[in-house]
């Protein structure tokens, strides 16, 4: 079971809505403290007072001492929620692939660098990140998303393994389509890959919380993930010919 989190101080970012938004209703209705944060003040803080949290907006790259300190200066729970679902090729604008490395990864290894020797030193804290299923697979017409989702999923995977012994638990979620602004900003790739098989944020929430009932790492809201994922790694070539027919057919689709 998971340790009690009534009065815990949990931090969620990118909550205004989708995922976040859905992770901060679930802890707060578990007694928690929360921030919701977002780069739109006006929705973190609709979704701070639905909860009865405290509104902290700005960049998720840097808001962290300051979400911090609205808890008291203790955060027991960190949820790196932003992210950036954005999409093109190699030849997306070298500004559209910074963005996207900032928030989806360096956001992550920030809050991380503030949030650790607290938590080191007493022994206890967790790390919740969205990664996506793209982090583990990949996600057609998206590379500037599918590879620095690769990148937070490997940080999530580096925290765990390196501190893990000293009291940190780690956890990644990895859906496919969530029902979100985000998803509908996929236009014809996600109503392709994601849309058929998309799953409202509450259920993305209740995922995370049996996961971390059973201190599990890979958090997968859509089971079936894990078949691709194990496909992928046995028979990378055939699970490439594979993903290239289905981009073939988004390609047939743009015509």
């Amino acid at each position: 079971m998971v340790e009690s989190l009534q009065d815990k101080g949990v931090v969620v970012t990118g909550a205004g809505g989708g995922i976040g938004a859905a992770l901060a209703r679930r802890f707060a209705a578990e007694g928690a403290r929360v921030v919701v944060n977002d780069m739109d003040g006006a929705k973190a803080k609709t979704v701070a007072d639905e909860v009865g949290g405290i509104a902290v907006p700005g960049d998720a790259s840097v808001v962290v001492q300051e979400a911090a300190d609205a808890l008291g200066g203790t955060v027991d729970v960190y949820c790196a929620n932003a992210g950036l679902g954005s999409g093109g090729s190699e030849a997306a604008p070298e500004e559209v692939w910074a963005a996207a490395w900032d928030v989806n990864v360096m956001a992550h290894v920030r809050a991380a660098h503030t949030l650790l020797p607290g938590w080191l030193a007493r022994g206890s804290g967790r790390f919740v990140s969205t990664v996506s299923a793209a982090g583990l697979l990949t996600m057609i017409g998206a590379a500037p998303y599918s590879v620095t989702k690769h990148g937070a999923y490997a940080f999530a995977e580096w925290l765990s393994l390196t501190y893990r012994h000293r009291g940190l638990k780690v956890h990644a979620i990895c859906p496919q389509g969530v029902r979100t602004d985000m998803l509908a900003a996929t236009g014809t790739a996600g109503d392709l890959v994601l849309t058929p098989t998309a799953i409202e944020p509450e259920q993305v929430a209740d995922a995370l919380f049996e996961g971390m009932a059973r201190d599990r790492f890979l958090i997968l809201p859509h089971p079936e993930v894990a078949a691709y994922y194990q496909a992928r790694a046995a028979t990378p070539d055939k699970w490439l010919t594979g993903m290239n027919h289905i981009q073939q057919k988004w390609e047939e689709t743009e015509r």
